[in-house]
């Protein structure tokens, strides 16, 4: 695997409180230039190689869509993992906050070496953050990425690829479903190194009588042409 270990993420991730802000507007927040040029194509490179990574998924043999994607193994590539400790603690913040306005019990550490340690106990070991490549025709189906009994509420994604360059199409796509609403659709624009946090599975969302879940799914439209590389950071292990 490439060398990692003398690039780091060089933008300023926003406070807490801007990031709850839009992720109760509009479902998601959206970081622009979390990771400079060199560090994207460092790590797309990445992807060529087997060593690093525990699992390879074909989504077609699945019916998950078409393309593919690497399961990260321990330990994981220093600037993963330092993406992985650095957005974890805001946004389990959030989490928190979500849990309450939900009535539930469940609360998250602010260290995300505890969080893990709470997943292990529980048997939930195999590390999730993952790389994703989409060539032409190549899509995900709406779904949420759960993998155990602990499910943390947020996740990230960063595109490593240059859209209009690299690739054509492959959107990255958001969906939401209140009770006896019909399903909302946002496409995300990222640029290269942009990322996008939004829910793993619902979010709170104030109603007349309180908050409410509303059901969360994303995907991936169709590529049209090209090479599309992204960097995904689930906080949960796998069972």
């Amino acid at each position: 695997m490439p060398e990692l270990s003398d690039i780091s993420a060089h933008a300023v991730i926003p406070d807490v409180a801007a990031m709850e802000a839009d992720l109760e507007a509009q479902g998601h927040v959206q970081l622009g230039a979390l990771l400079p040029a060199d560090a994207c194509r460092v790590l797309a490179a990445c992807y060529a190689s087997e060593a690093g990574f525990r699992k390879r998924i074909v989504m077609a043999r699945h019916r998950y869509g078409q393309g593919e994607y690497k399961y990260f193994s321990y330990s994981l590539p220093p600037l993963a993992q330092e993406l992985c400790e650095r957005l974890y603690p805001p946004l389990a913040e959030i989490a928190n906050r979500w849990n309450e306005r939900l009535g539930e019990a469940e609360w998250f550490p602010a260290q995300l070496a505890d969080y893990l340690n709470l997943c292990h106990a529980a048997r939930q070991v195999r590390p999730t953050p993952l790389m994703l490549r989409y060539g032409k025709g190549d899509h995900n189906r709406l779904h949420q990425d759960l993998y155990g009994d602990h499910v943390f509420p947020l996740q990230v994604t960063i595109l490593l690829s240059r859209p209009g360059r690299d690739f054509s199409g492959g959107e990255f796509v958001l969906t939401e479903q209140r009770p006896r609403q019909q399903s909302r659709v946002e496409v995300v624009t990222l640029h290269l190194g942009d990322a996008v946090i939004f829910p793993v599975r619902d979010r709170p969302v104030e109603g007349t009588r309180g908050y409410y879940r509303a059901t969360m799914r994303h995907g991936v439209s169709p590529a049209r042409s090209g090479e599309r590389t992204t960097l995904g950071t689930i906080f949960h292990d796998a069972a």
